[in-house]
């Protein structure tokens, strides 16, 4: 059998069932996708009218928690209002392996293919997996996803994840595997993205993260992967019975858990950002401030408290052991009404959060950053300057309220 054969039968392999005990798909970089707002659409003259990236290259960081030598990328349309017609698509290690940088590594460039051809169509409201992708990347590293559109998608509703906290890059021409890109336009939205797995062992798998923008790392450093669940991932690389989880942050800005908000509802979205992860063996659920910041009420905090015993239901059903983190203090902030409803639901949730013992486990990330002068308002060296927001540092000290030894279990 030759190299080539020997490479097409182990990728026919690694697409049938894993049983008990088996090598299987994990889930190790997510993005929440999302219907565009006008305000994050890419810019002309990539956005015009009612097209979007003709003739364009779109050239994406994306941060790698576990690492391993096969992978499969997630390409997603979930929300554009035509199909998606993509080109041609390559992966690569990013120059210095940096993030948010143009540059790639040249050497390292492979092309991507879906059912062994190098453009796909992604249909209006679907997503396309790859074929799997054989590179050999380090757990913790960042990988560079090129794609190339020649016409382009012929909609202004387009999918996307606005707070990338990372910067991409728009070029006209097809530019797929060119080592730089000169005279490219720099956008902090990810577009497109919604996954990339990782085939790894059995014992291996993923914590996702349900949440907003806390989690998506409002506060954080662009470029620096420094939000909650990229210091937890560090922590656990540190500890060789977590060397194997991966991190799976399912949050974005503005997410609500029961309605309004930006985006798709916690509610509406769990079983596609949840259950339909690959390999995914713990999730933490972290929401909810969005609902009591806008209505505190009684019946708020009812149907966010029956909300959270749905995830919890439905993830155990699946065999996911859920963690429940309390709502972080937000006094001083807009959420923060004067005659004090929002801060006293956020109490009452709370108290279930931690007493209820309907979660495997609690998180306690109220108790990690509020200020012991003050509990309804974060500590000032934690606080973005918003009163809701973390900096680097808070979100450092959300990762590090949750034990290691959580992931062993």
């Amino acid at each position: 059998m030759t190299t080539a054969t020997a490479r097409a039968a182990t990728a026919s392999l690694s697409v049938a069932p894993s049983g008990p005990g088996s090598d299987h798909w994990v889930a190790t970089w997510t993005s929440m996708p999302q219907l565009t707002e006008a305000s994050n659409m890419p810019p002309a003259p990539y956005t015009q009218g009612n097209h979007v990236m003709a003739n364009t290259t779109l050239r994406q960081t994306i941060h790698v928690s576990i690492g391993g030598s096969r992978f499969r990328l997630h390409l997603n349309n979930i929300f554009g209002g035509a199909a998606l017609p993509i080109t041609a698509a390559s992966i690569a290690i990013p120059a210095g392996g940096a993030a948010g940088v143009s540059a790639i590594q040249a050497a390292s460039a492979k092309i991507v293919t879906f059912g062994g051809q190098k453009a796909v169509t992604v249909p209006a409201g679907k997503e396309s997996i790859s074929d799997p992708l054989y590179l050999n990347v380090a757990s913790g590293s960042n990988l560079t996803v090129t794609l190339y559109l020649a016409a382009g998608q012929a909609s202004n509703h387009i999918t996307s994840h606005p707070g990338s906290r990372t910067t991409s890059y728009l070029a006209q021409g097809n530019h797929l595997t060119d080592t730089t890109l000169a005279n490219a336009t720099p956008v902090e939205h990810w577009y497109f993205l919604s996954g990339l797995d990782v085939w790894a062992p059995a014992h291996a798998g993923a914590v996702v993260m349900l949440g907003d923008s806390l989690t998506d790392g409002r506060g954080s450093t662009t470029n620096g992967n420094d939000r909650w669940p990229d210091d937890l991932f560090a922590r656990l690389q540190k500890h060789s019975a977590t060397a194997d989880v991966a991190v799976a942050n399912q949050a974005a800005g503005g997410n609500a858990v029961l309605s309004g908000g930006l985006g798709p509802t916690a509610l509406s979205r769990f079983d596609r950002d949840v259950l339909g992860q690959s390999g995914v063996k713990w999730l933490i659920v972290f929401e909810g401030v969005n609902d009591l910041g806008v209505n505190g009420s009684p019946t708020t905090v009812n149907a966010l408290i029956a909300a959270y015993q749905q995830f919890i239901t439905k993830a155990h059903a699946a065999g996911i052991k859920v963690i429940g983190a309390t709502i972080t203090p937000f006094g001083g902030n807009s959420y923060d009404d004067p005659a004090g409803t929002h801060e006293a639901a956020r109490q009452t949730v709370n108290s279930w959060i931690r007493t209820s013992h309907q979660f495997d486990a609690v998180a306690d990330f109220d108790q990690a950053v509020r200020d012991p002068a003050n509990p309804r308002r974060l500590q000032p060296i934690y606080d973005s300057g918003d009163h809701l927001h973390l900096n680097p540092a808070g979100y450092h000290s959300l990762a590090n309220a949750l034990p290691y030894t959580l992931f062993t279990q």
